[in-house]
């Protein structure tokens, strides 16, 4: 089992969002977390990378991460993806954002590493030299994924990856995501775009004020009114 949470409760100050929040992602799984704004899915996700404070445990590939910080976690395998590309700085061209990211490798890792994400992300090739500010929105949704891949994560968080792209854009990143099963790592998708995750996931949990209020299988995620009314309750 690649991630084990139990018992997570997670807000600010006196504010608490999420509650008792017990939950499981398999090697190589694609989980969907699903909800309207407002429910809770960044702080759940926040909560498991450490940039939000939190309670409970978390533990990846046998490692206990709680009460550790968000650097730490990513030292032991998590990545975060945030809502509307916040690891992204928009001054710096694609090449530097990507070189932040390979930071946490070791120094012989990185040149090799960038390489393999160029490759990947063909068209971040194209623009390596380019503000990352210049940048389409779905380029830099793909620059933000590359970024957290850069750390050679074992389980990769994705909040809203779907927000403010078109159509066609949103099924090239649908085919991006995608084929990162072939490296074997686990995904948590946190979507309100249920027919996006819908392409991607092999289960999907309902968030509703900050606790699980559902869930189901793959053939449930594809029965697009069932999930709208899943939603519709949350």
């Amino acid at each position: 089992m690649s991630l084990h949470i139990e018992g997570l409760r997670a807000g600010y100050g006196r504010i608490e969002v999420c509650r008792d929040i017990t939950m499981e992602v398999a090697d190589g799984e694609f989980l969907g977390v699903l909800g309207p704004n407002g429910v809770g899915k960044s702080t759940l996700l926040g909560a498991i990378a450490g940039s939000v404070v939190s309670s409970g445990r978390v533990v990846l590939d046998g490692l206990d991460l709680s009460g550790r910080n968000a650097r730490q976690r990513a030292r032991g395998g998590l990545a975060l993806v945030p809502e509307g590309r916040r690891n992204l700085f928009s001054p710096l061209t694609v090449q530097e954002n990507l070189q932040l990211g390979l930071r946490l490798l070791p120094a012989p890792e990185r040149a090799p590493t960038q390489d393999e994400l160029f490759t990947m992300f063909p068209i971040l090739a194209s623009r390596r030299t380019q503000l990352a500010g210049l940048l389409s929105g779905g380029e830099q949704q793909m620059l933000a994924l590359a970024v957290a891949l850069a750390r050679r994560p074992s389980l990769l968080l994705l909040d809203e990856p779907s927000q403010g792209l078109a159509p066609l854009v949103l099924q090239n990143l649908a085919e991006q995501i995608g084929a990162l099963r072939g490296m074997g790592l686990a995904v948590v998708l946190a979507e309100q775009n249920h027919r996006f995750a819908a392409r991607l996931c092999d289960r999907y949990l309902v968030l509703s004020s900050g606790e699980i209020a559902g869930g189901g299988d793959r053939e449930a995620l594809q029965d697009a009114e069932h999930v709208a009314t899943a939603l519709m309750a949350a």
